[in-house]
């Protein structure tokens, strides 16, 4: 009787006469007995340990840990992909831009959040553990290259051959060359019609003063002498200092988190060994947890046995970290027991919130869901703040603080793609400094809780705006248009610099007010694109600024204030009342509406009442009648406008505050 695979798994039970579970039975064909050995799990574990002995076999002296960093679009992530190829960690001619691994960076073509991966590499016969920090290119996201930097021991500095030395290259090479970081010029798409590598290495060298006799000079995008850059990266930049021996010590580097595991963390081992089952503590907070996994980015979560001195890599706890709030980014952890022995490595300074938005959902019935897809967001991304608020004319919703206007756009982008949110969001403002009267200070970052006219009148000694240092690198050709777009947002010149003959760098105090109000798009227009820009944090100043708010019948519109400079209020008070006549509904009587710039009226539109002719039918002749009947509705539309509400609709505000 033939052999029934059907009839073994419903008995479990071997058909030779056996006692034994048929998956255990010695008299089985082999062919039959092992047919669970071809599992792809064994197969990768295979190569996890593999991998596992590889690395094992490196000694630290032949560690590297560099990061990518480069102005928005010089080719970061390309060149990843390329390295990535070479070292075997990825198959060549796959996914693209594999460690963007957002929707919306794929869209947009940018990086929003430093990504690492570990790669092993073969040079001159002996194997090098490389790993690779490729980070974000635009200001916004400066702090994700900060926290890059900490755990690099140098970097790759990457310059368009198109483009030069762009805003974002100078703050990235000043901000590595104050954490001591050795830097590798490469300059990158040298195959393009419009490449003048020369050029760029002019650049590098009068502006930076580095050696650019052995830069490399390379394509990303076609592979060309690619193969040039790691042996560059082995020879130049120094190994990490560490001790396995030694008591731990590690630096959070980032988090973010996981549905099943709960909080991961990126760290960098600086001395000791950790592993699975180590109980470590954190400095910053003091609670305790057990270490569930440990593993290297490679480019995914591969795990290892253990992580050492010099490496980069991931961790999570068995019982898993649920809230993200206990990993703060820049804590030292160690195991439990050496608190004494080991010194806490310097941190992180925070980021702080430079653009305020408030998010409404567009029905109030899908606020909860709304609420939790933020809350998923804001797990992985530590830099936004959240504050729960209400407007009497959209209702429930949040004020979210951001680094910049494409933090905002980028959240936004991922609410609605990854969540399928709708949300209405309000035009971006920034916080503003109150100086009472008494001397205390307060920082204002909701303009509905800017005080009054006459409260500032009375009580408050004075009002702050923040200003920012603002670097903007051109050719010379586009000088006077960028002066004069400065100048008209009251910006204040501190610094002229031709840094090679045709390329100037601009330097401007700028209100950061005037920067979220679609500055960078106005720099693109008036430059034809070739214009970059960077900013850092300078100061609160002393400015004359008011609450602007729209009034729909004397009423305030509380969805639509904001706090401007009082040279714009008109301006904009008329652009205001002018946009919002468009979207509101007429009504049976007249609806005035009204900008205020705090006492003061700068602006009026009027929507005109729908008309009846009460006339129709009447004899002409009859001129008593007919002014009755005119004084009657003259009457009737004075008791509407007095009693009758304005109800302006969801539709209305979306259609106003839309870009």
């Amino acid at each position: 009787m033939p052999l029934c695979l059907r009839s073994l798994l419903k008995t479990g039970q071997c058909v030779s006469g056996c006692s034994k579970p048929f998956n255990k039975c010695t008299r089985l064909p082999k062919s039959l007995r092992y047919f669970r050995s071809s599992s792809p799990f064994q197969a990768s574990s295979i190569n996890a340990s593999d991998l596992e002995k590889r690395i094992s076999a490196i000694p630290l002296d032949r560690f590297r840990n560099f990061c990518i960093v480069a102005h928005v679009d010089h080719g970061k992530s390309t060149l990843s992909d390329r390295l990535l190829e070479i070292t075997g960690t990825i198959e060549p001619g796959g996914k693209k831009q594999v460690l963007d691994k957002l929707d919306v960076e794929r869209e947009r073509g940018i990086t929003v959040k430093a990504q690492t991966c570990s790669m092993v590499y073969k040079y001159k016969g002996e194997d090098y553990l490389l790993h690779l920090v490729d980070t974000p290119g635009h200001v916004d996201f400066r702090a994700e290259v900060s926290r890059s930097y900490a755990s690099c021991g140098g970097a790759i500095l990457l310059v368009d051959a198109s483009q030069g030395v762009q805003a974002q290259t100078v703050a990235n090479f000043f901000l590595a060359f104050s954490q001591g970081l050795h830097l590798i010029p490469i300059i990158n798409k040298v195959d393009l019609p419009s490449a003048d590598a020369p050029r760029a290495l002019e650049q590098i060298k009068t502006s930076f003063e580095l050696d650019v006799e052995n830069a490399v000079l390379v394509s990303a995008k076609t592979g060309l002498n690619v193969e040039a850059v790691l042996p560059a990266v082995i020879e130049k930049i120094p190994a990490p200092i560490g001790d396995a021996a030694k008591p731990l010590r590690l630096l959070l580097v980032d988090s973010w988190y996981s549905t099943y595991k709960g909080v991961i963390l990126l760290v960098r081992i600086f001395d000791g060994t950790i592993k699975a089952g180590d109980q470590i503590t954190s400095f910053a907070t003091g609670l305790k947890y057990i270490v569930g996994e440990v593993g290297i980015m490679y480019p995914d979560q591969t795990p290892q046995r253990s992580l050492r001195a010099g490496q980069l890599g991931y961790i999570y706890f068995n019982p898993g970290m649920k809230r993200s709030q206990e990993a703060k980014v820049g804590d030292t952890y160690t195991t439990v027991g050496s608190e004494l022995l080991v010194e806490a490595l310097p941190g992180f300074e925070e980021p702080k919130s430079m653009v305020f938005v408030a998010a409404y959902p567009v029905d109030q019935g899908d606020y909860g869901h709304l609420e939790d897809s933020i809350n998923q967001i804001v797990l992985n991304d530590r830099s936004v703040t959240l504050q729960k608020e209400s407007s009497e004319a959209l209702g429930a919703g949040w004020r979210l603080g951001f680094l910049g206007t494409l933090h905002c756009s980028v959240f936004e982008d991922r609410l609605r793609q990854e969540h399928g949110a709708s949300i209405i969001i309000t035009p971006p403002t920034v916080p503003f400094k109150v100086v009472w009267a008494n001397g205390k200070e307060e920082i204002i970052r909701n303009p509905a809780e800017f005080p009054d006219s006459d409260i500032v009148r009375a009580r408050v000694a004075e009002l702050q705006e923040p200003y920012v240092s603002v670097t903007i690198t051109m050719p010379e050709e586009y000088l006077g248009r960028v002066i004069e777009l400065c100048e008209g947002n009251r910006g204040e010149q501190t610094e002229l610099q031709f840094f090679t003959a045709t390329q100037v760098i601009l330097k401007y105090d700028l209100p950061l007010a005037q920067l979220v109000d679609d500055f960078f798009g106005k720099l693109k227009g008036v430059s034809k694109g070739y214009a970059s820009l960077d900013y850092e944090e300078a100061e609160f100043r002393r400015s004359n600024i008011v609450k602007l708010q729209l009034l729909v019948n004397k009423f305030p519109v509380d969805a639509v204030s904001r706090v401007v400079h009082t040279s714009q209020a008109e301006r904009l008070g008329r652009q205001w009342v002018t946009k919002f006549k468009t979207h509101v509904d007429r009504q049976l009587f007249e609806v005035v509406i009204q900008a205020t710039a705090g006492k003061r009226i700068v602006a009026r539109e009027t929507l005109k009442p729908f008309h009846k002719n009460v006339l129709h039918g009447l004899n002409g002749t009859d001129l008593s009648r007919r002014k009755k009947l005119l004084e009657r509705q003259k009457e009737g539309r004075k008791k509407l406008k007095a009693f009758g509400n304005v109800t302006v609709d969801q539709k209305a505000f979306r259609g106003f505050l839309a870009k």
